[in-house]
């Protein structure tokens, strides 16, 4: 046990004196060798972003663009803050990741316009009756069949085209995300005091959801859990997962709004 201690005090130290080199030189041997280092980080990220995707998109296209989101991170952290590397990697990781899925523009116009219609119906029921809407009052608001409500779910579901890597209360050009929000660790201490209070809301507003939902969501992104195993915890079907997920995300992201909205009334009052 002494020597595991030993092996893990000296390669922490050693990436301690490539932090310093690559700080004071900024050269490419440095910056290779903490690439190298953290690349593992890249993999990680691409199981988690590629378990609510379709099969057709490859996990390693993931990794190559995940890469990109690496070197800037690597390029753009400064050690002497004090602040945890890997946190602040992995949202850049991510965010490069979606950043090229987005470009791709692979998901169909149609699936688009589902995840729409069930966000803005999800939205719109929780403002007037403050409770997540049941299938069939989804249905009646979108003029569908339970059945159909439930199709367009798992469509949406595996397209993941709805998921908390979507954007959401950045400042313009800034690709925050729930996801980040949930997640994040240390950061500059005015954005960490902004991003502690969004925790707050979205930590109150994911207490409120049904125990299933709340579960996944816990699993999925505190655990760092992928869907297919979590089905097997939960012993339902990966799709199954799948679905759940995608309700609970529309819950959420429902209340979020409606918070939103009554923080701007808020404002306008005063």
């Amino acid at each position: 046990m002494s020597e595991n201690r030993d092996d893990n005090s000296t390669n922490h130290s050693d990436v301690a004196r490539l932090w310093d080199d690559y700080s004071r030189t900024r050269s490419q041997e440095a910056r290779d060798r903490l690439i190298i280092h953290y690349a593992p980080l890249v993999k990680f990220v691409a199981g988690r972003v590629a378990s609510g995707l379709p099969r057709s998109v490859e996990q390693a296209e993931l990794v190559s663009n995940g890469v990109f989101g690496l070197m800037d991170a690597i390029n753009r952290f400064e050690p002497e803050r004090g602040f945890k590397f890997e946190t602040y990697a992995m949202s850049r990781i991510r965010g490069a990741m979606i950043d090229a899925l987005r470009s791709y523009d692979w998901v169909p116009r149609s699936v688009r316009a589902k995840a729409r219609q069930l966000e803005r119906a999800t939205s719109t029921f929780e403002a007037q009756h403050h409770r997540p809407p049941t299938d069939a009052e989804l249905g009646e608001m979108l003029g569908l069949t339970v059945d159909a409500v439930r199709a367009a779910m798992r469509q949406v579901a595996a397209s993941g085209v709805l998921a908390l890597d979507d954007p959401f209360g950045g400042e313009a050009g800034e690709n925050l995300t729930l996801g980040d929000i949930v997640t994040a660790g240390e950061d500059d201490p005015v954005e960490e005091f902004e991003h502690e209070e969004q925790r707050h809301v979205i930590a109150e507003q994911i207490d409120r959801l049904p125990q299933r939902e709340k579960l996944i969501l816990a699993l999925y992104y505190y655990e760092g859990m992928n869907l297919a195993d979590i089905g097997k915890v939960l012993n339902v079907t990966e799709s199954r997962i799948c679905q759940i997920h995608t309700k609970a995300v529309l819950h959420l992201k429902a209340r979020l709004a409606a918070v939103n909205r009554d923080v701007g009334v808020a404002v306008s009052r005063d």
